[in-house]
């Protein structure tokens, strides 16, 4: 076994390394893994931004408001009350209100579309993140080994360093491509989840528009 042969010494000092030694010695294999993990704190920081931002727009009250006028027939109140809102259940009943001449079942699915979209943006990002991470950390650890091998076909004690090193770039490279894996994953849950309840949010404020306006057709009738 290569481990029976490392002087434990060495190894035990990679729990001692600060974050840039441990960074060098991860090897070539560091820098796409560097990279990976900036776009997925970028994106997870600014995904976070927009669920914040979106949780203190949202105004029920608006929405139920903006419902009690189309259910008395003062449709027009509800669309200026809906334009006055930055809710986003809000916005998609104020599009489907304007165009219903047209098509109210295609112009508030087209609204939802959009609005969901928004809510979607940066999960492709977090998932290429999760995936390739883990998948760099384990081309790591073969190059890190391979240059082991390679320094086991001479001397094995004047080698030594270079063997230790080798196992030391496959670990870091490993651990550093999980690490950044399981980070991207909680942002990435979190964002789906928001999609969801954003989902059904949305199929939520339609049933009731329907409920309503089959409601008023049934009174007109």
């Amino acid at each position: 076994m290569i481990t029976s042969i490392l002087p434990l010494a060495r190894i035990e000092l990679l729990m001692h390394q600060t974050p840039m030694e441990l960074f060098a010695n991860g090897g070539i294999i560091m820098w796409p893994i560097l990279i990976v993990s900036f776009l997925g704190v970028t994106v997870a920081l600014e995904r976070s931004l927009f669920i914040w931002r979106e949780a203190s727009s949202r105004e029920p009250e608006v929405v139920e408001k903006m419902l009690e006028h189309v259910e008395s027939a003062d449709v027009e109140s509800a669309i200026a009350l809906g334009k006055k809102s930055k809710d986003y259940i809000a916005r998609i009943l104020t599009y489907a209100l304007t165009h219903r001449e047209q098509s109210l079942a295609n112009a508030f699915m087209r609204a939802s579309n959009q609005e969901l979209q928004r809510f979607q943006q940066g999960a492709a990002v977090l998932d290429t993140v999760i995936t390739a991470a883990p998948m760099l950390g384990l081309l790591g650890t073969v190059t890190g080994m391979m240059r082991t091998f390679g320094e086991m076909q001479g001397d094995l004690a004047a080698a030594m360093g270079g063997i230790t090193g080798g196992v030391a770039e496959a670990l870091i490279a490993t651990a550093a491509g999980l690490f950044i894996a399981i980070l991207a994953l909680m942002p990435f849950n979190i964002l789906n989840s928001r999609s969801e309840q954003a989902k059904h949010e949305i199929s939520d404020a339609l049933n009731a528009l329907e409920l309503i306006l089959k409601k008023n057709e049934t009174h007109s009738a």
